[in-house]
């Protein structure tokens, strides 16, 4: 248990930050489940909307450290294949 109240506001702030950070965690998870149920469907123009609302989603989580930055570009580039490959 913290101690000191420099300890105490840590504490407080690492909560803040966990429940931030895992809000931003779930917003871009359903936009991925998003384009992936577009994709399993086959609707390539629902697939393509999803897409350009989920690539923000992905990100601005890497931005701000939720995920590593070559793991949203990778997340990104193969949804984008798949959608590509969907349309055509």
């Amino acid at each position: 248990m913290a101690n000191t109240s420099s300890a105490r506001k840590a504490t407080r702030k690492i909560a803040r930050r966990t429940a931030i950070n895992k809000m931003r965690e779930t917003r871009m998870r359903s936009s991925l489940r998003e384009v992936e149920e577009a994709i399993t469907v086959g609707d390539a123009q629902k697939a393509r909307e999803a897409l350009s609302k989920a690539e923000p989603e992905i990100m601005r989580a890497a931005q701000k450290g939720v995920v590593h930055k070559n793991s949203a570009s990778r997340k990104v580039s193969r949804l984008q294949a798949r959608v590509r490959k969907l349309g055509a």
